[in-house]
């Protein structure tokens, strides 16, 4: 018999028990939707964590200035200015592989005509841009003389526009940053939330040399030509840990310390955090899997004992057919058919439930999920696999049978 004549056997004999050959297929129902239902949920966080490091931008260093000491009480990182912008100038002369960025952050009331906005201010250079990669939507970056010269320009970020603008054009507009007037002259792209949930879009960008005279700094700062942060990027496809050592090197140099004295500057290999946070969340999407797989292995176990209960129901069946000529090879396809069939029907039925469920939760948790073709033909292949296991068994034992004894059961 072939293939196609088993499985219109096969689907016969599912029919004369529908309601068992439904409860039978359950488990594999809700096997295969939580399998697709969990993928999908975990591939969503996977892609939101691969999206969250493109923004932040790839092959990152971020060194901080150090923690300083009052009354006995030792303070946190960034609290005592130990980094200055020569420092990022000389990562820069000396060490090609990498770009310095210097920043000087701190928050400000924004007021623009009727509207006002709490936001963070960055004074910083144009090399920012670069090692963020960070594309301006409108506008231009700043010109050298407003670099040098402490020009009250400023680029905004998209929350900033819309907290203040709203459908105005924000280019060559004045705004005011701690009374200080700005001329608004471009516009930052869309960049979404950090790793930390923080939103990088609202920030407004001004020359370095201004933020330290003007709006968060100080004369002494200004004196020390002082940052808090130093941002580096290191070229693609070089190793960050090398580069690390390099930039720790030289500022240790520069810094005048001694071998065994600490660090007066925390350095940071965000690229290796990143790398961390994504292997977590690969490693928690395989468990979510993993888990939702029992479901299935338990399907497949149902699947197994209605098929040796059948295998008893249809004894004198059995023993007909190979009396008349069925080979034994005959009867081991006929019931391997019938659990691959339930597990397929079962499968299928699961897929839908599983896609139409992750859009539910999409919709109604606002959970990112990410549903791929690759995902729906696992599950369908896990499927099949669970009936051709399960099933075998109850089909050899059933091919097995004697002919005689067979016809004589009762």
């Amino acid at each position: 018999m072939n293939v196609l004549g088993l499985l219109r056997v096969a689907l016969r004999a599912l029919a004369v028990n529908k309601l068992r050959s439904a409860l039978t297929m359950l488990g594999i129902i809700i096997g295969v939707a939580a399998v697709i239902v969990m993928i999908a949920v975990g591939g969503g966080a996977q892609a939101r964590v691969e999206e969250q490091i493109r923004a932040l931008g790839s092959n990152l260093l971020l060194i901080l200035s150090g923690a300083r000491t009052q009354s006995g009480v030792r303070l946190g990182v960034g609290s005592n200015y130990t980094l200055s912008e020569d420092d990022a100038i000389a990562i820069n002369r000396e060490i090609p592989e990498a770009i310095a960025a210097p920043a000087l952050r701190g928050g400000a009331q924004v007021i623009w005509g009727n509207s006002n906005w709490a936001t963070q201010i960055y004074g910083t250079t144009n090399h920012y841009f670069d090692v963020r990669q960070w594309q301006l939507a409108d506008g231009r970056v700043f010109e050298p003389a407003e670099l040098s010269g402490a020009g009250k320009v400023c680029i905004v970020g998209q929350t900033v526009v819309r907290q203040l603008f709203a459908d105005a054009n924000p280019i060559g507009q004045v705004i005011r940053i701690k009374r200080v007037p700005f001329t608004v002259i471009g516009v930052l792209e869309n960049k979404g939330q950090s790793m930390m949930g923080t939103d990088q879009d609202d920030i407004i960008v001004v020359p370095i040399a201004t933020a330290r005279g003007r709006v968060l700094g100080s004369a002494n700062l200004a004196k020390q030509r002082a940052v808090s942060t130093i941002w580096v990027k290191v070229a693609d496809d070089l190793d960050t840990k090398a580069v690390e050592e390099q930039v720790r090197a030289l500022l240790r140099q520069r810094h005048r310390l001694q071998a065994d004295a600490e660090d007066d500057f925390s350095l940071r290999n965000l690229a290796e955090i990143m790398a961390a946070r994504e292997a977590s969340s690969r490693v928690l999407a395989l468990l979510l899997a993993a888990v939702a797989s029992v479901s299935l292995v338990v399907g497949g176990i149902g699947i197994m004992n209605i098929m040796l209960v059948s295998v008893t129901e249809r004894t004198r069946e059995i023993g007909l057919r190979m009396a008349v000529g069925a080979r034994t090879r005959d009867i081991l396809g006929q019931f391997l058919v019938e659990a691959v069939t339930l597990s397929l029907i079962g499968g299928l039925a699961g897929i839908a439930i599983g896609v139409g469920a992750a859009v539910a939760i999409a919709q109604v948790a606002g959970w990112r999920i990410l549903l791929s073709p690759e995902s729906v033909l696992l599950a369908v292949a896990f499927a099949f696999a669970i009936g051709v296991f399960f099933g075998f068994y109850p089909a050899r034992k059933a091919a097995n049978l004697n002919p005689v004894e067979a016809l004589r059961f009762e």
